[in-house]
């Protein structure tokens, strides 16, 4: 298993997905996270170590060899993020179906709504050592 915790799988393919790992980057000045495309090896072989179903197209996040995905991988994400973004937690008292119900709604539409890319992102020099390959 890759010894690396709290590891955030996304959508290389996906402008959301991309714009969401940016926004990520500029707010984790410690470097909390660290990141793989769910298209990339290391993405497909994290999903099969940690038991994440095969077919899923979702933000995943893997912290202390636990796996959360959708609207409470989101969530996590955000408690150590820099700034007010840590106060979204308190989005978690809307129970998790009405909460991923949402998320669904824009995963389902974020190609449309948000666009595609052809190929994954290629992470800047500065941040290449946050990607795992």
């Amino acid at each position: 298993m890759i010894s690396k915790s709290n590891i955030i799988l996304f959508d290389g393919m996906c402008n959301l997905c991309n714009g969401s790992i940016q926004f990520i980057l500029k707010r984790d000045p410690k470097q909390h996270f660290v990141f793989a495309s769910l298209q990339s090896e290391a993405g497909k072989r994290m999903i099969n170590e940690y038991g994440i179903p095969e077919n899923t197209d979702t933000f995943i996040l893997i912290e202390h060899g636990k796996w959360y995905s959708k609207s409470s991988a989101a969530l996590e994400v955000c408690r150590n993020l820099k700034g007010l973004w840590k106060l979204l937690v308190v989005l978690r008292l809307i129970p998790r179906p009405l909460r991923d119900s949402i998320y669904t709604i824009v995963a389902k539409n974020r190609y449309k709504w948000f666009g595609s890319r052809d190929h994954c992102m290629i992470p800047t020099p500065e941040n290449k050592n946050r990607f795992i390959e």
